[in-house]
């Protein structure tokens, strides 16, 4: 199989969001390098490690590769996506006029190829995230999230991935029935497992995530505590009434649920999840760039929610919102 590689040379200060474009846009990977200068100050708070390859990246820049179905008409995808980056400037993000190219690769050019950049990162006080194919010895009370993403987007590197993955940690304190909508790789749906969820349910509406999650559970272990389902929420919530939660692994109405997606779908389904759960149940809004913070604020307390935390990362944001007990 053949794929259009979409490269764009921008600044590092542009990475998330082109990638979040490029991944919006439909992209089956994305990759990115940035400069592999040896004296960039890199945060090492939570013991994070960083390769740092020497490159002939400029200081300050990077470059990010789409990579599109074969039958993705590639120049429209990618006049799209000038389109959203030069929409960057209205919000003060630097992207260095970036440039663009355009060409065809096979599987082997780039399906093996990114691993090289997906390293061991520590994302909290105790979660870690190792790549299935990296050796790694943890320390005494880490918590190993180990992952093979395939296609699918969540490997934790992504500001808004870690940041939830931060306010998991937060809010299970063990024993909660869980859904996670938009699971991709799995990733949340096995973290809010490991720090003690009693069943998490996996929700996705991309064949090649739930394909992705399966296999991250099945790898971790955890397919006893963790159904991953090709549906929505809504359809998740109408099949538990009726077959209860013999098929969910969760019983309705659960005590949390989190979604890790863009803020224009968030708030499409925010009903959904005030049914799905109980009072005093907890919501945890990811994905959500700052510029569209007051758009989902707003959705969720029209719904009934009462936004008890907000926490900013690189321009997105967690909310953390909580259903009334009355």
């Amino acid at each position: 199989m053949r794929w259009h590689e979409i490269t764009i040379h921008t600044t590092e200060e542009a990475i998330e969001m082109i990638s979040n474009f490029i991944h919006e846009l439909g992209a089956g990977g994305v990759s990115i390098e940035e400069s592999g200068t040896l004296n960039k100050p890199r945060d090492t708070s939570l013991g994070q490690w960083y390769e740092l390859p020497l490159n002939d990246i400029p200081e300050g820049r990077a470059v990010i590769k789409g990579y599109f179905n074969e039958e993705t008409d590639p120049e429209a995808v990618l006049a799209e996506l000038k389109q959203s980056v030069a929409q960057l400037a209205e919000y003060d993000i630097d992207t260095g006029e970036p440039t663009y190219e355009l060409k065809l690769v096979d599987d082997e050019d780039w399906a093996n190829a990114w691993k090289q950049y997906f390293k061991p990162i520590r994302v909290s006080e105790r979660l870690t995230i190792k790549p299935t194919w990296e050796e790694y010895t943890p320390s005494e009370g880490e918590i190993i999230l180990e992952l093979d993403p395939g296609m699918a987007f969540g490997t934790g590197t992504h500001a808004t991935t870690a940041l939830c993955l931060r306010t998991i940690e937060k809010v299970i304190q063990g024993g909660e029935d869980v859904i996670d909508v938009g699971t991709g790789s799995g990733i949340l749906a096995i973290a809010a497992e490991k720090l003690g969820a009693r069943h998490v349910l996996a929700l996705d509406l991309d064949p090649v995530a739930v394909s992705s999650a399966t296999e991250n559970t099945r790898l971790s272990g955890l397919s006893e505590h963790i159904t991953v389902k090709l549906s929505d929420l809504l359809q998740a919530i109408n099949e538990g009434r009726s077959s209860g939660s013999s098929e969910l692994g969760v019983q309705l109405p659960v005590q949390v649920v989190v979604a890790n997606i863009l803020a224009e779908i968030i708030v499409l389904f925010v009903d959904d999840v005030y049914e799905a759960l109980q009072p005093g149940g907890t919501y945890i809004v990811s994905g959500v760039i700052k510029s569209k913070q007051q758009l989902v604020e707003e959705a969720l307390t029209k719904a009934g929610f009462r936004v008890d935390e907000v926490n900013e990362e690189q321009d997105w944001i967690v909310l953390i919102a909580r259903k009334p007990q009355v």
